[in-house]
């Protein structure tokens, strides 16, 4: 997920630069907790860290003070059910390379539903927050599953438990994971399964190159 994200995205792109804002936070959180035990190391961390721009220690710019900004109602219900989801597929594919895999997660309209869409508003993805997630090289999202799907299909079927607004919002929902090898070539650059040819980079990346004239 971060890899993808820091050297696959172009380096202005939304989805890399807010990568890089949450790695940020999570290191000045985890060096202002380690500060009260291990003073100099924190120091040493603090005033090595390139993007600061004031020269303040660490003891003397607070304690931790999170954004309310972070805390985004159903956003850590939505990713616990994609990470279920996404354990599904990885017993389903019994240790293999999850980037030869295209997955199809089924869900029955509500909640849930609701929730993976905020991930992947496009039905089918290879760049979505969803794929990310699954680790797969396409996802895709459907309300039921398709008609194509052959009979032998293995078929992963799991629940999920949503907990909202600390309880007073609760519901279970089923879901169904399929797991299926995909059929396109990998990408000499990013890796992924999502090239016409194996000499091509997939649409993503020549996007990217197309725009810095680089890899």
């Amino acid at each position: 997920l971060l890899s993808c994200r820091l050297y696959c995205e172009e380096a202005e792109n939304p989805k890399r630069r807010s990568c890089q804002t949450v790695l940020a936070e999570a290191l000045d959180v985890v060096v202002r907790s380690f500060a009260p035990i291990l003073p100099h190391l924190a120091e040493e961390v603090f005033q090595y860290i390139p993007y600061r721009k004031d020269s303040e220690g660490v003891f003397r710019t607070g304690w931790i003070n999170a954004s309310s900004a972070w805390k985004k109602p159903g956003l850590e219900e939505a990713i616990e059910g994609a990470c279920a989801m996404r354990d599904s597929f990885l017993g389903s594919i019994s240790g293999k390379n999850t980037l030869e895999y295209e997955v199809i997660i089924v869900i029955e309209p509500g909640l849930l539903f609701e929730l993976m869409e905020a991930l992947q508003a496009e039905e089918t993805s290879s760049v979505s927050q969803l794929n990310e997630i699954m680790m797969a090289s396409q996802t895709t999202l459907l309300s039921e599953v398709p008609k194509e799907t052959p009979a032998d299909a293995n078929i992963i079927k799991g629940t999920f438990l949503i907990n909202l607004e600390g309880g007073d919002i609760c519901e279970q929902s089923s879901y169904k994971v399929i797991a299926r090898p995909i059929a396109k070539a990998k990408c000499p650059r990013c890796r992924r399964y999502t090239s016409e040819s194996s000499s091509t980079p997939c649409p993503r990346c020549l996007n990217v190159l197309g725009g810095k004239g680089s890899t």
